[in-house]
């Protein structure tokens, strides 16, 4: 090579250089602008949200709304899906392949949770406020639970909120009017017993109210914060609001559902008989499994699981050496009285005592645990004869309130002892506790992803996390291992019913007799199930769909990897990331495989 040549060799290799260098400084740049919008759309949605949802906002600990109501009003509606689809479209606007592999999932889930939000204002779900066990008049109740209540200004944001149940419980009645005319009506069979969650709350003493609890013994005691000469004032505030406003608006729901809304009631209980049914559940059906699938698939993954489990079942029973049919060996744990507490009270120390096993088995399984700890409660009276056997209530995103296992005790002959082990685990830990809490406190998530919930991610989990007491020494009862496989069995049982119900034309009693036929749940347990996938169509089916996944991806990571599968590290790649669609965790599991089968062997 001549002198010339290598001159020019080096001019160009030169210009080479500062081309990538400038290329990748642009990409830079290009990624930053990106990210930047991406957060700025992130932290404006949010604070729309917390604004339009001030209950929401005190959940997540921003108390800035405490002293408010939301407003449901038609018009509130309007600007909501106004706004989301103003945010959707900023969000599309913003180039994804600039973004870093977070934000890429992040924009993923932002994008997937606005178009949940805006097809179910397509669908008017609004107007349906009330399922049949839970609504606006089962969570208002509880608000002693979720507010701060240590100071004199949190008991006038208490009282202030007490003083609008009137303006707000209107507002629902006025929604669910509207139901009644474009034909979304909640089936009149799951309504029945409606009058025990109003009921109670209308007192002629306010005192005698659940809403006047904190200010019981106001007089005497109080938080430090709270001056001895306000305490009067607050109290008889606190008298006057449910005086005038709470009592009064359970007398209005009252006579509206008594008057119009029961015997205007639909007939019918499939999804597919509101307008535009078929459409509505299969929107139900993609939004709670996270997948695309039609409800014929889930319906056939449903039998296909219920057949597995029951031979697992039968093995039990084979091992136990009873002497009679399944059904024979159903009727015996229904009615054996060594399989029941006698008192609330044993029940809820039963409980105690197997999560406080289990919380010493947690690192065995878990590098990561979290911070926050929680606790177990009755179910509230007024709401435990239409509820389910157990819920579970997450920690405030503050930090002031933990996490709370929330335990039936109405009825205790439908609460057999040999299901504690795995309704607790899923419960609480390695449960909804472990997993909710951890994802509250994870760093770096924008504040949505922190909060909002997939549910075939968070009750797939509890799901698996049942069966995790299988490797730390729990179930070592034949019957209680019975216990676990029943609350499989009911999860899979969801499958089919759900789908049969809202589209294949399954009658209640149906329903009911295709749970009974093939699970060990008590009666009362199986109608109240049975009504509540009836009034909130498609929920069931996230369980068991994504505990399957779950199980799937555990499956392919321990045979990609052999002896290199560490159990602790697959928990922790599932996690990580908080609730997610299915489709993301597989992408997260696939990459975690392939790095550690890039890796060296050990």
């Amino acid at each position: 090579m001549t002198r010339r040549q290598a001159r020019r060799a080096a001019l160009l290799l030169g210009t080479t250089a500062v081309a990538s260098l400038l290329a990748l400084h642009l990409a830079r740049g290009a990624q930053g602008d990106a990210a930047e919008q991406l957060d700025r759309l992130f932290d404006d949605a949010w604070e729309f949200r917390l604004q339009e949802d001030p209950l929401f906002a005190t959940r997540v600990g921003d108390h800035r709304f405490d002293d408010r109501l939301p407003s449901d009003r038609p018009q509130d509606f309007e600007r909501r899906r106004e706004h989301w689809q103003g945010f959707l479209a900023r969000l599309e606007a913003i180039d994804r392949d600039a973004l870093s592999r977070r934000d890429q999932v992040s924009y993923d889930i932002f994008q997937r949770l606005l178009e949940n939000d805006l097809a179910e204002l397509r669908f008017h779900t609004e107007q349906m406020p009330w399922n049949g066990a839970s609504g606006f008049h089962t969570e208002l109740p509880q608000l002693p639970d979720d507010m701060p209540l240590s100071s004199v200004q949190d008991y006038e944001n208490y009282i202030s909120r007490l003083e609008d149940f009137r303006r707000y419980f209107g507002e629902e009645i006025a929604l669910m009017r509207a139901g009644l005319q474009t034909g979304r009506v909640q089936p009149r069979r799951i309504l029945e017993g409606w009058e025990a969650q109003v009921d109670p709350h209308i007192v002629e003493d306010p005192t005698e109210s659940l809403l006047f609890e904190p200010f019981e013994g106001l007089l005497e005691s109080a938080p430090d914060a709270v001056p001895a000469s306000e305490r009067p004032r607050l109290t008889a505030a606190g008298r006057r609001a449910i005086e005038t406003s709470v009592v009064p608006a359970f007398r209005d729901l009252r006579r509206f559902l008594a008057e119009e809304y029961v015997p205007g009631a639909r007939d019918t209980i499939a999804a597919s008989d509101l307008p535009d049914g078929a459409a509505f559940y299969a929107h139900r059906v993609r939004r709670f499994t996270t997948l695309d699938l039609t409800p014929d698939e889930v319906h056939q993954t449903g039998l296909r699981e219920v057949q597995r489990i029951q031979q697992e079942m039968r093995q039990v029973i084979d091992e136990v050496g009873f002497d009679g049919s399944f059904h024979d060996f159903v009727d015996f744990l229904r009615t054996d009285p060594r399989f029941y507490a006698e008192t609330p009270e044993e029940l809820l120390e039963a409980v105690s005592w197997v999560l406080k096993r289990m919380d010493g088995q947690l690192p065995k399984l878990f590098k990561t645990l979290p911070r926050m700890p929680y606790g177990v409660k009755p179910v509230p009276d007024f709401l435990a004869p239409k509820i389910y056997t157990a819920y579970y209530e997450p920690p405030a995103g503050d930090g002031t309130r933990a996490g709370y296992y929330n335990v039936n005790t109405y009825n205790l002959p439908s609460r057999p002892l040999y299901e504690i082990e795995a309704l607790s685990f899923h419960e609480a830990v390695p449960g909804h506790h472990l997993q909710i809490a951890l994802q509250q406190e994870i760093e770096g998530l924008p504040e949505f992803r922190r909060y909002r919930r997939f549910e075939a991610f968070q009750e797939g989990w509890a799901l698996y996390a049942e069966r995790l007491g299988l490797e730390v020494g729990f179930y070592e009862d034949p019957y209680r291992n019975f216990g676990r496989l029943t609350y499989e069995m009911w999860r899979a049982l969801r499958l089919v019913v759900d789908t049969g119900i809202h589209a294949k034309g399954w009658s209640r009693q149906q329903a009911i007799d295709y749970m009974a036929e093939h699970s060990a749940l008590s009666v009362h347990n199986i109608t109240t199930e049975v009504d509540r996938y009836i009034g909130w169509p498609g929920q069931a089916l996230a369980y068991k769909t994504g505990e399957l996944k779950i199980r799937e991806l555990r499956a392919r990571a321990e045979e990609a990897l052999g002896s290199r599968f560490d159990l602790r590290e697959f928990h922790d790649v599932v996690l990580r990331e908080g609730a997610v669609p299915l489709t993301v965790l597989d992408d997260q599991v696939e990459a975690w495989i392939a790095e550690q089968r890039a890796q060296p062997e050990p």
